[in-house]
């Protein structure tokens, strides 16, 4: 094979691939080493990077999927909105999303100790609109079922792996970014009551990463003030973990001794 070959042949495969596709599953479409399958990807990448391009190929979730370039975000978003209107996502819901990005695996107990809340109505919309999964559940008394985030999740921040998650300091300009504006904000229910979840949604222009692409914007206080909780309640979560261990050895607790 050509290296011309290989270059049309990966455009065609990315370009049809609804997850990205991987190393492992391009060489084996190929029929090449996994080595050479790269160095056709970084040829293809680079073919890409040029201005004339108005997508690129990004490497995100463990695999190479096509995005649109950051300089045409607006006539994109544009564009889908003229043919749908735009999908919303709360911020309870863009809460509760984070405290599980950086607490996962997280069960609903634990999750509802650092909003406050109940959240599992938000849980419900999360795990519809495939930005979390489930994890198993966790050996403590009930064993309740632990929720992390999914690959969808990956994809949509345009995330290669969970090691380049930002700081809890930087998320809440991400959570800004990522919304937009105002007008594409979806009202919040009161505290405790479970959010419907049709009319929660990321918007998604497109295959662009929602950092650009969605359209409503966070209110910084909020999400400082989950950020905050997601970074101070270890202690109270594992306090109450070392209780129920306690309790299911038939012992007593430290706070009971």
């Amino acid at each position: 094979m050509t290296p011309e070959e290989m270059k049309g042949a990966l455009e065609a495969i990315i370009y049809a691939a609804d997850e990205p596709a991987t190393l492992e599953q391009i060489a084996r479409a190929l029929g090449v080493e996994k080595a050479e399958a790269r160095a056709g990807l970084d040829l293809l990448v680079a073919a890409y990077s040029t201005d004339d391009h108005g997508i690129e190929v990004r490497k995100v979730a463990g695999g190479w999927k096509m995005y649109t370039k950051a300089q045409h975000h607006d006539a994109v978003r544009r564009f889908i909105k003229s043919i749908a209107p735009p999908l919303r996502l709360t911020m309870p819901a863009l809460e509760t999303l984070a405290v599980i990005a950086y607490k996962q695996p997280a069960t609903v107990p634990e999750i509802n100790e650092i909003r406050g809340v109940n959240v599992g109505g938000v849980i419900k919309t999360l795990l519809e609109k495939h930005l979390i999964t489930t994890a198993g559940r966790k050996a403590v008394i009930g064993r309740p079922i632990l929720y992390r985030t999914s690959k969808q999740f990956l994809m949509r921040f345009g995330l290669s792996d969970l090691d380049e998650l930002p700081s809890l300091k930087e998320f809440e300009a991400l959570a800004q970014a990522a919304l937009g504006s105002d007008e594409g904000v979806a009202p919040a229910e009161p505290d405790g009551v479970e959010e419907p979840s049709a009319a929660e949604a990321t918007d998604v222009a497109g295959g662009e990463s929602p950092v650009a692409e969605a359209t409503a914007e966070a209110p910084p206080d909020t999400v400082a003030v989950t950020t905050s909780a997601v970074a101070t309640s270890d202690a109270t979560v594992e306090a109450k973990e070392e209780q129920s261990r306690a309790a299911s050895a038939g012992g007593p607790s430290e706070g009971q001794a």
